[in-house]
């Protein structure tokens, strides 16, 4: 099955559907417009079901096959938010919203999906139900999470979710894939070192937070080193240090540290959040000081299922005519909340030689939409063959 002929035809109008989305950005939950398109097109299309507000802002398509016989149900999600980032990339259907732009693609996830839920609403060659996701607040806002709060999964029956997302640098419409662990967990933390305050001159007189922070910062990167095993992934990162005093001559009363940790397994992540909470307070005990640690547990680790992944691979190669082994990245992705409640994958599918995501310069390659639409809705007829 390589690309469908319907998706050539389908092209111009797709990349219309694109480009529209792409003048019209919207941020996290506040994807209003963007909802409101999606359901106008799914319900022209003639989904027999078409649910908004799950997840706030999120819309859901029922299209069932010419039979359901077999009592399958796929969810197929595609995310819609954009970015808080000003573009720069020059086209002519540019962004009209200052200060917020599509600089990961999913203008084009959303397009694509509706493509794939237009085709499989004209033709309905399945035996069993396809449910379209289309999902709000993907870049931190959990809308994953949210619309899975929902019950959406129980309430439609879904049985088995399949994502995909757009990636620089592969071959337009190639795909990548691969089980297991894929993309990481995106926890951060606060740690609030607090000393006593004094004259730069006379730090003997002083608790001094600058030096215990910055001793607190060298001691986490023992997680990694120390603490973690070689051969497994593990991020710790302190993105900011901020003393209570922007003076030269202050030793200040307290330093502030943010930070970011990836991992990549249940374990890690439980491992590490243990020693981001015990080694500042630990360290900064050392100097006199004190430390209070606030950690925020993000997204869960992606992780592909076995028998999910070598189908979705599988589809991709039908229409690609192969699908590369993806590699791991330490990357964030709230798809992982609705593979924690059902088997599936997500997959890469090539943008090209472009601009890297989150890039003010990014922009979706439309070339790729009849290779996306494709894999779409090949899960759907492959997975739930028309009997």
């Amino acid at each position: 099955m390589p690309v469908k002929n319907r998706f050539a035809e389908l092209l111009p109008e797709i990349t219309e559907w694109r480009r529209d989305l792409h003048e019209n950005p919207e941020i996290l939950f506040d994807t209003f417009r963007t909802s409101g398109v999606v359901e106008e097109k799914l319900k022209a299309f003639g989904c027999d079901e078409v649910v908004t507000g799950l997840g706030r802002t999120g819309v859901v398509g029922v299209i069932k096959g010419k039979s359901i016989a077999s009592g399958k149900v796929i969810g197929l999600r595609a995310d819609m938010d954009a970015l808080p980032i000003h573009e720069r990339t020059g086209v002519d259907y540019a962004s009209k919203t200052p200060g917020a732009m599509h600089a990961c693609g999913h203008d084009g996830h959303t397009a694509m999906l509706l493509g794939a839920a237009k085709y499989l609403a004209e033709t309905r060659n399945f035996d069993g139900t396809v449910v379209v996701i289309f999902q709000p607040a993907e870049e931190g806002g959990g809308g994953g999470r949210e619309m899975c709060a929902d019950g959406m999964m129980d309430r439609f029956g879904i049985q088995e979710v399949y994502g995909l997302h757009n990636w620089p640098g592969l071959p337009v419409g190639s795909f990548a894939i691969r089980p297991g662990p894929t993309m990481a967990a995106t926890d951060e933390f606060t740690i609030v070192v607090k000393g006593k305050g004094g004259h730069g001159a006379k730090p003997h007189l002083a608790i001094d937070p600058v030096v215990a922070a910055s001793n607190v910062v060298l001691a986490l990167q023992s997680i990694v080193s120390r603490t973690n095993d070689p051969v497994e992934a593990v991020v710790v990162s302190v993105t900011s240090f901020e003393t209570s005093s922007k003076a030269y001559n202050v030793i200040p009363d307290s330093v502030e540290l943010r930070g970011t940790i990836r991992t990549l397994t249940p374990e890690n992540r439980k491992m590490t959040e243990e020693k981001i909470k015990s080694i500042p307070v630990a360290v900064a005990q050392a100097y006199g000081a004190e430390a209070q640690v606030t950690y925020h547990s993000n997204y869960p680790p992606t992780i592909n299922s076995p028998e999910q992944t070598e189908f979705a691979a599988s589809v991709a190669a039908s229409v690609a005519g192969s699908c590369g082994e993806a590699e791991m990245t330490m990357g964030g992705e709230d798809f992982s909340y609705m593979l924690e409640e059902r088997p599936g994958a997500y997959i890469f599918m090539g943008n090209g030689d472009s601009a890297d995501v989150h890039h003010p310069k990014y922009n979706f390659n439309d070339e790729a939409i009849p290779a996306g639409c494709s894999w779409w809705a090949g899960i759907v007829e492959q997975r739930m063959p028309a009997a």
